[in-house]
């Protein structure tokens, strides 16, 4: 899995979620500490927060080995556990901060969650849904805007990635 940091694309928009550069460092800090979480469980070390108002609400890392179930990656994680938190499906205002470009079925769930902004570390060339393969959030046709940051924590999100892969390909 080739890994390379991405300069800022797509919308950069404010929002409620406080978008400066030097807060999305720091929220990208969190999801880099829930991937490394995922790397201790055995998954593949993706880590995701949802922000709101300056606070997390929402906090995920990939399980799908160990919940069986296909469906948890970290995104889905991070957004189930904001709804569970605000009471709502819907989160408007919100980012979302992941370690790893969103594939297409978590680029899905952010927009039906309606979260606002999305802001990710290492781009996805095999199954990436902002820009790599797909630009899921850009896509017209579709009723809610997603803005979007990638490249924010790359070289460590793509760090932690190629070294999970490489100890696993030497097992």
């Amino acid at each position: 899995m080739k890994q390379e940091p991405s300069a800022e694309r797509g919308q950069d928009l404010a929002t409620a979620a406080d978008p400066t550069a030097a807060s999305d460092e720091v929220w990208m800090a969190q999801a880099l500490a829930l991937a490394r979480q995922a790397e201790s469980d055995g998954e593949v070390p993706v880590g995701a927060v949802v922000v709101l108002d300056n606070q997390v609400i929402g906090r995920g890392w990939n399980r799908p080995v160990g919940d069986c179930d296909a469906t948890g990656h970290a995104e889905i994680n991070a957004i189930r556990d904001a709804c569970r938190t605000v009471g709502n499906y819907r989160l408007p205002g919100a980012c979302l901060y992941v370690t790893l470009e969103p594939c297409a079925m978590c680029a899905g769930a952010i927009g039906h969650a309606r979260i606002e902004r999305v802001v990710y570390g290492a781009d996805d060339f095999r199954a990436g849904a902002v820009h790599s393969i797909f630009a899921v959030f850009d896509e017209p046709r579709l009723n809610h805007r997603v803005a979007h940051r990638g490249g924010v924590g790359a070289e460590e999100s793509a760090a932690l990635l190629r070294a999970f892969f490489r100890a696993r390909r030497s097992r």
